[in-house]
């Protein structure tokens, strides 16, 4: 059997492209995920920065601890979604904190983020060198996967692992049987992963993308920038959100939101038979086609049937009698998210 050579760029993309060719005994099924990229915030105030910036408690960011956060206008909606953590493999007095992003939102992010520096030492850019991918093991296979890393892997969402293999950081999952993660990895970890042939076997993108939307896991894109606050994505659900943090842009209303119990509307999740969906695609009632209800936050086709995060009424969700616009009129399918969505009442 080939070896997989270390190479000097991406080196999971380049296991992928090796792991076609073999036979399929895979421990875990992994894709690149091209959507997705980095930035990193390095600076001594990198911290402090985003602790005024982003929806969530930045001081219980480390380097084996990430969270999710969202970052908002002054009216409380949602330009960016992010998964933070901080870097072990930097000089220790050097704070860097990385952030992953969907890729097409991450100039814009990088942009407004960088006006409101000011004097803060913390310095924004992207990181090109690192690769994101996520993996999915079955329960059974865990063991022997980390046998095979010959490290650990964070077991509870949002528990960062970093090896010489790269960062590991451990991905909502919609079944207690499966476990995801998010695998960050570059030209540093290229010996490490060289060693790991026959381990891994290529999945689809639409594969990962689907189990985010049953995961519950909502991402912003240059689609859906400026639309939704935290809470009608069920951000406040998933611990994307703290109450007790303090100020940042958009505070006062997501906690107005949150304190006054006025919430009209949350994130779902169903599935259609239609495969051409796009993002911020209207959802209506069937009694009702022409005033939308509710718009489609993610999106991805797995082969059998596309799955919907969509943001909507409370009362068009309580009646279950929606679809997509259009003159097709597709069914959308309500589904139960993998975590409790409280109801008015």
């Amino acid at each position: 059997m080939s070896s997989v050579q270390p190479v000097s760029v991406h080196p999971v993309a380049s296991l992928l492209a090796l792991r076609q060719l073999l036979p399929k005994e895979a421990t875990a099924q992994v894709t690149v995920l091209p959507e997705l990229a980095l930035v990193q915030f390095q600076g001594p105030d990198a911290i402090s920065f985003l602790q005024g910036q982003t929806t969530n408690d930045m001081l219980m960011v480390t380097a084996f601890q990430s969270r999710l956060a969202g970052y908002c206008t002054a009216q409380g909606r949602l330009l960016a979604s992010a998964v933070f953590w901080q870097s072990s493999s930097v000089p220790e007095h050097l704070t860097t904190v990385m952030a992953l992003l969907q890729k097409d939102i991450l100039a814009s992010t990088q942009q407004r983020l960088s006006m409101f520096v000011l004097r803060a030492k913390v310095k924004i850019q992207p990181v090109e060198s690192l690769c994101p991918a996520g993996v999915t093991v079955l329960g059974k296979s865990l063991e022997k996967l980390k046998q095979r890393l010959g490290h650990e892997l964070p077991e509870r969402a949002w528990q960062v692992v970093q090896a010489p293999t790269g960062t590991w950081i451990a991905a909502p999952q919609e079944q207690a049987s499966t476990h995801r993660f998010w695998w960050v990895a570059g030209p540093d970890h290229a010996d490490a992963i060289s060693k790991l042939d026959g381990v891994f076997e290529a999945s689809q993108l639409g594969e990962w993308q689907a189990a985010d939307v049953r995961s519950g896991l909502p991402w912003i894109t240059a689609a859906t920038r400026d639309l939704f606050i935290p809470q009608t994505l069920n951000m406040d659900l998933i611990e994307g959100v703290s109450f007790t943090k303090g100020c940042y842009p958009g505070q006062e209303v997501v906690a107005r939101s949150h304190y006054r119990g006025t919430l009209k509307r949350r994130m779902a999740m169903g599935w259609t038979d239609c495969q051409e969906v796009m993002q911020a695609s209207d959802i209506v009632e069937v009694s009702d086609p022409q005033q939308p209800c509710g718009r489609v936050i993610n999106h991805s086709w797995d082969g059998t049937r596309q799955w919907l995060l969509f943001e909507c009424t409370l009362d068009a969700l309580a009646r279950e009698d929606l679809q997509l616009a259009g003159e097709a009129g597709y069914r959308v399918n309500l589904l139960p998210l993998p975590y409790p969505v409280p109801r008015p009442g």
